[in-house]
């Protein structure tokens, strides 16, 4: 089986991408859904970030708000957060593709924002990258999140730059078009893998 990661800079529309490769029937693990399950009520991750800041946690539950306000200020105290939920995260996500594999399937997706700044695709056959020029990315992340211009380039400007994703991944797939333009674009580059993946 296959392994395929896909990525992209904020607003980029990987998640789009990875909804019409799930819609081809293509088994797609979700990094961000991973991170939300680990830390769920009763989870061992939930109970490891509870020992460590015992006042994000209220009534069983994670405020994120609450914990979002002491790792992103502080980054020893984001890499203890990472230092809890990577390994989780990574589990799962094996256990996932395992299970894709069991089951037949040829090629399995891993979705994950962070793919190349967290070194993952060197445990991946391929990588996929939603791309698209910087002016447009800010003009759809300004209408998907509402935010100012200078926050917008603030958030872009915190990822890693698109040059250096582009220049590791396999594919790049351009969104700078209509729905239309980027599903053709999924479906050459995916026709393309599919055929290796046969090979």
């Amino acid at each position: 089986m296959k392994r395929i990661g896909l990525t992209g800079g904020i607003a980029s529309g990987k998640s789009t991408v990875a909804r019409l490769l799930a819609a081809r029937g293509v088994p797609v693990v979700d990094a961000d859904a991973l991170a939300r399950e680990v830390v769920a009520p009763g989870t061992p991750g939930l109970a490891a970030i509870a020992a460590r800041w015992p006042s994000v946690v209220r009534a069983g539950e994670l405020d994120r708000k609450a914990l979002g306000a002491i790792v992103f200020a502080d980054s020893a105290e984001r890499r203890a957060l990472e230092a809890i939920t990577h390994p989780l995260i990574r589990a799962e996500a094996a256990r996932r593709m395992a299970a894709a594999r069991d089951a037949g399937h040829p090629v399995v997706v891993y979705e994950a924002a962070l793919l190349f700044e967290n070194d993952l695709d060197r445990e991946l056959d391929a990588t996929l990258l939603v791309a698209l020029p910087p002016e447009l990315q800010v003009e759809r992340l300004r209408a998907r999140d509402g935010v100012s211009e200078a926050d917008a380039r603030a958030r872009i400007r915190s990822q890693m730059p698109l040059e250096q994703k582009a220049a590791r991944a396999t594919y790049v797939i351009d969104n700078s078009g209509d729905l239309d333009a980027l599903r053709l674009r999924v479906d050459e580059i995916w026709a393309g893998i599919s055929r290796d993946g046969q090979g």
